[in-house]
């Protein structure tokens, strides 16, 4: 792998929202996508999160059933959660239902990176594409009373003494948050082996080690420190997308002089061994939620980026970031 794969790498995100209710048990009788052609809207249908709740993949999966119920696409579709190693517990779950054409999974980069770091038996080649979502930048943040005042204050002193610079992310390693800092590590002269990273579960907990001082800085989405950067309880240094992000006032990491942007995505893919014709049935309920004016409207109120890919090219561009993810990890020493 050239290392100019690793200065631009599109990775999963982990990024924090309020938690949507609206999504309810499973309905009696009818089917997502059972034999013969769907009438009116879809039934029985459940989306395994593979985290814990109030998560990026959580909050996305909640937003994108309660679109559907309320555009009358779905009825009452059951969004649960199974989390563990990185999201790999509930991919083997998911792998476990082959056949099974009621169940979806929300996922992104970090079940990609999970899958190698966790050595799962398990893997999203044996899933079934149906489609990518959003995608998300993510920021380096500290708490408001920092010393860094910039991403060249914090980068000083993380190459000064690494070991003592600690780095949180709501990410097991080879997920998003994990990456960010390495990447960062590599293209600033920090050795990634010398990276003192703090993995926490889920972003309330990353932001409680933030505001404690058990970190240094954070590599998270930016999501998840938007409302507290508002607040004046963190400052973002830098942002990782190649255009500043509208309402926050950081820098992008090249307008810092650090070579580096990447964006965070997630999607969903369904249990193995669907038919065609039920994994196009998902493709069709997914895209016209996508449509409509409602799911617009969450793209702008939860700052998500749509980057809206179905079916075949989902899965070439999943295949295309697995095989970067596992050399990235590869590369770093990390697997």
């Amino acid at each position: 792998m050239r290392n100019a794969s690793l200065r631009k790498l599109t990775v999963g995100t982990v990024a924090a929202g309020l938690l949507l209710t609206g999504c309810g048990t499973t309905a009696e009788g009818g089917s997502a996508s059972g034999g013969g052609t769907q009438e009116g809207p879809v039934t029985g249908l459940r989306v395994l999160v593979p985290n814990s709740p109030g998560s990026g993949y959580d909050t996305t999966a909640r937003a994108l059933a309660q679109v559907a119920e309320e555009e009358e696409l779905a009825e009452t579709i059951e969004v649960f959660n199974l989390e563990g190693a990185g999201g790999t517990v509930g991919l083997q779950r998911l792998v476990n239902e082959t056949g099974n054409a009621d169940m979806l999974m929300q996922m992104g980069l970090g079940v990609v990176g999970a899958q190698y770091s966790n050595q799962s038996e398990a893997t999203l080649e044996q899933t079934t594409p149906i489609a990518r979502l959003i995608e998300e930048a993510e920021a380096i943040v500290v708490p408001a009373d920092s010393p860094f005042q910039t991403i060249d204050d914090l980068v000083a002193a993380w190459k000064a003494d690494p070991g003592n610079t600690p780095v949180g992310g709501a990410s097991n390693p080879g997920g998003p948050d994990h990456l960010t800092p390495m990447l960062l590590a590599q293209e600033v002269g920090v050795a990634p082996t010398s990276v003192n990273y703090v993995a926490y579960d889920g972003g309330g907990e990353l932001l409680a080690g933030i505001l404690g001082g058990d970190v240094a800085f954070a590599a998270t989405g930016i999501g998840e420190v938007t409302e507290p950067a508002a607040s004046g309880d963190v400052r973002i240094l830098a942002v990782t997308s190649e255009a500043p992000v509208e309402g926050v006032d950081a820098p992008t990491l090249t307008e810092s002089g650090v070579d580096l942007t990447f964006t965070n995505w997630r999607g969903i893919v369904a249990a193995p061994d669907i038919t065609p014709e039920e994994a196009q049935r998902h493709v069709d309920l997914i895209t016209q939620v996508h449509d409509s004016e409602a799911w617009q409207q969450e793209l702008e109120n939860q700052g998500w980026t749509d980057s809206f890919i179905t079916g075949d090219e989902f899965g070439s561009f999943l295949d295309e970031e697995s095989q970067r993810v596992e050399g990235v990890l590869s590369e770093l020493g990390l697997t």
